[in-house]
């Protein structure tokens, strides 16, 4: 297998040092950045993960991660090193696009498990990705015959799975089974008591406002492809995928 490449990008170079060499002798190829403006120019050597310091000089770890999120849309895992470990750094850090965060001192083995757990995600994300855009239309007419495909959207009612470009959706049980039936049957409009008398079938103190609820939280989790269940008012619910979606 070929080795992972993982650029550390920070202004105190022993430290860099300390864990270049440490990841080399876990089986990485690691490269050392002393500066973002470094770090920048050595980005065209396609890092499989960068261990990114926030306080740099100069140009911040959380400024270099923007503009590698924004400008270059380059989407490599990063993993945030720094002393600061408040509430609002670690989120200021994962709204940047960190993939982990660990707050100095820290252990170098903990460091080497985080790199590989990260990456491990990373690879997994990416050969769902890959899989799904794989998929041809003839592939999607086969996979039809036991699950529903809608764009970027997998419905599996084997393994009762919802995947949208390739990442898992975690649905409750009720949500899963809404979002089949009314997906089963495009443009069928569903009444409240008839998702009712479906999906909770005989259970007791059920309100018709409860399909309301469901239906808003399911929403949420389609992100792109909530507007698909569409609320014909009077009526019901019914599934209206289109390609622009």
């Amino acid at each position: 297998m070929e080795k992972k490449r993982v650029l550390v990008v920070d202004d105190e170079e022993d430290l860099c040092e300390i864990l270049r060499f440490n990841l080399n002798n876990a089986g990485y190829i690691a490269d050392t950045a002393y500066s973002a403006e470094e770090a920048f120019s050595k980005l065209k050597n396609n890092y499989d993960l960068l261990l990114l310091d926030v306080m740099l000089g100069g140009i911040s770890g959380f400024k270099l991660a923007e503009l590698i999120r924004e400008e270059y849309h380059n989407n490599v895992p990063i993993i945030f090193i720094t002393a600061r470990d408040s509430v609002e750094d670690k989120l200021k850090g994962f709204g940047t696009g960190a993939d982990d965060y660990i707050p100095k001192p820290f252990s170098v083995k903990e460091v080497i498990a985080r790199v590989q757990a990260v990456l491990s995600r990373s690879e997994y994300r990416k050969r769902e990705l890959e899989t799904a855009a794989d998929i041809t239309s003839a592939e999607k007419n086969e996979i039809h015959s036991t699950a529903l495909v809608h764009g970027g959207m997998i419905i599996n009612p084997e393994s009762k799975l919802l995947t949208i470009d390739g990442e898992n959706i975690k649905l409750t049980k009720k949500e899963f089974e809404i979002l089949f039936m009314l997906a089963d049957e495009p443009g069928k409009i569903f009444s409240r008591s008839k998702i009712l008398d479906m999906v909770w079938k005989n259970e007791a103190y059920v309100l018709e406002r409860t399909v309301d609820v469901h239906i808003a939280r399911l929403r949420k989790k389609l992100i792109r492809y909530g507007s698909s269940i569409v609320n014909r008012s009077g009526y019901g619910y019914c599934f209206e995928y289109n390609e622009g979606n």
